[in-house]
């Protein structure tokens, strides 16, 4: 069985190709691709028995690569969190994994790719046109360990995601932090673009939790937040015409 793999994350990469070496140890990964651009690429020259594909990819939405490429080819959807999504693919038959993906849920996605096969391929442009015709639903709470409680915050309450010391974590609008078992890259896909920005590698801000802005010498600018960080908030120079269009929305 040769599989491709469509994924931006690197450690979303690893984990799939991990479980597939345990699971499908026959199986061959034919490819990696990070974007539409490079899947459709791919694809117009080579053929597989099957495609992992992650919804959100770093150039767009995934399904772009079915407007660009007819697919002949079984498809596994992997997701972190959305609801319309899942609602729609469970409707077009199609199967999909929930990230983090669980080795006794791949396996059970690949039984029944084994049992369908060819027979039972879903009309994506079907699927397309329902996905297109729905506003994005992103997340509106992260659950985190407190002590020895789970605790529920909403994304309205919290000022910042950040890396610090190669953790993620959360810093909500009162100051309290907690940390977070989920990547800043896969955060950024699933909260509102017009609350968050992320504006450098290490941090997300919500627009709520800004207090002042500096312009500094190099012309970058550096955000003071109402909660304090560990790490600097400065906007990186190649996110400063974005983030100057994002403080107007």
């Amino acid at each position: 069985m040769r599989v491709l793999i469509i994924e931006d994350e690197e450690l979303a990469v690893k984990n799939l190709t991990a479980i597939l070496e345990e699971t499908e140890p026959d199986a061959i990964i034919a490819g990696i691709c990070s974007s539409v651009r490079d899947a459709v690429i791919w694809l117009k020259e080579k053929t597989v028995d099957l495609i992992l594909l992650d919804i959100h990819l770093s150039d767009g939405l995934s399904f772009k690569i079915f407007e660009q490429v007819i697919i002949n080819t079984p498809v596994i959807l992997t997701t972190a969190y959305d609801q319309f999504a899942i609602k729609a693919f469970e409707l077009n038959s199609i199967d999909y994994l929930i990230k983090p993906i669980k080795v006794s849920d791949f396996k059970k996605a690949i039984n029944k790719f084994k049992t369908l096969r060819q027979n039972s391929i879903p009309d994506y442009n079907k699927l397309i046109d329902i996905l297109q015709n729905k506003e994005p639903e992103y997340r509106q709470r992260f659950s985190v360990n407190y002590g020895d409680k789970l605790k529920s915050i909403d994304v309205a309450d919290i000022a910042a995601f950040y890396i610090w010391e190669k953790a993620v974590f959360i810093t909500t609008l009162d100051g309290l932090s907690y940390d977070l078992s989920i990547s800043l890259d896969q955060i950024e896909k699933e909260i509102s673009p017009k609350m968050f920005f992320r504006i450098n590698r290490q941090l997300i801000i919500n627009h709520r939790a800004i207090e002042n802005m500096f312009i500094m010498s190099n012309r970058s600018i550096k955000v003071d937040l109402k909660t304090k960080l560990p790490v600097d908030a400065i906007v990186s120079i190649l996110r400063l015409n974005e983030f100057k269009t994002w403080l107007n929305k």
